[in-house]
């Protein structure tokens, strides 16, 4: 009997994020499909694997090595930080339909987020956060602009970046219309892993020569998310913590 293929949420890099249930299954796989450099973070829980690229093959050599495979047991995708957002495996969970076991991560926004110490939706700072992709954006002739996107009040989580700093800066300048903060976080989860903290008016500067993001007019996607919005620097206001305690006081009388 054909064995299920599980598509495991990875996080963003780092083997200590992977979640008990991700763990427990991906010991019970024989094969592994993972992308570099999933495949050297998480080298200790894939010694003695059949691992493979899933981009070595084309999408219909893929489905029918996957049939052979799960002949002889489980399959495992490793899926950079989980199902929610951007996942290139949307098209082979369909195809296994009940077969397919899908396992929640820490999405990549998650560990940003906690990497920073910051929430991306403070409240009176923030109404809303939007994730985009500039590149995806221009894929759709009908999407809204970045600069529309770029509001006041708005956190943007920016993935795939493949624009030099310079111009996504610009593009957001003219959207917020204000010198708002900005994060650059590179690699991750993965060795390397860098963090510049900013302004829209600072951050090419404080950058200049640190390799954050494509200035070589390649337009390819590099590996740094970009966090974007007043939520990152605005003052806390914790007076709606003694409102809360008051409600529950009151609640309890």
């Amino acid at each position: 009997m054909p064995q299920p293929v599980y598509f495991i949420g990875a996080g963003p890099g780092d083997p200590e994020l992977l979640t008990r249930k991700g763990a427990r299954l991906l010991a019970e796989c024989r094969a592994v499909y993972a992308f570099n450099p999933f495949e050297e973070t998480f080298a200790g829980l894939l010694t003695g694997k059949e691992l493979h690229n899933p981009y070595d093959y084309t999408f219909d050599a893929l489905l029918v090595q996957l049939q052979r495979q799960r002949q002889q047991g489980a399959v495992a995708f490793l899926v950079p930080g989980d199902l929610s957002f951007f996942c290139p495996f949307q098209a082979l969970i369909e195809v296994f339909g009940d077969d397919a076991v899908v396992v929640p991560g820490v999405g990549t926004v998650n560990a940003a987020s906690a990497l920073l110490k910051r929430t991306l939706n403070l409240s009176g700072a923030c109404s809303r956060t939007l994730i985009v992709s500039p590149r995806v954006l221009e894929q759709r002739p009908d999407s809204p602009s970045l600069e529309e996107l770029a509001a006041p009040g708005v956190t943007l989580v920016i993935y795939m970046n493949h624009l030099p700093l310079p111009e996504l800066v610009a593009k957001l300048r003219r959207g917020y219309g204000d010198n708002v903060a900005i994060a650059l976080i590179h690699r991750l989860g993965f060795a390397g892993q860098r963090v510049l903290q900013g302004t829209l008016d600072d951050i090419v500067e404080l950058s200049a020569g640190q390799g954050f993001c494509t200035d070589n007019g390649s337009r390819r996607s590099d590996l740094t998310l970009v966090l974007v919005g007043e939520t990152l620097s605005a003052p806390v206001d914790h007076a709606w913590w003694d409102q809360r305690y008051q409600r529950q006081q009151s609640h309890q009388q």
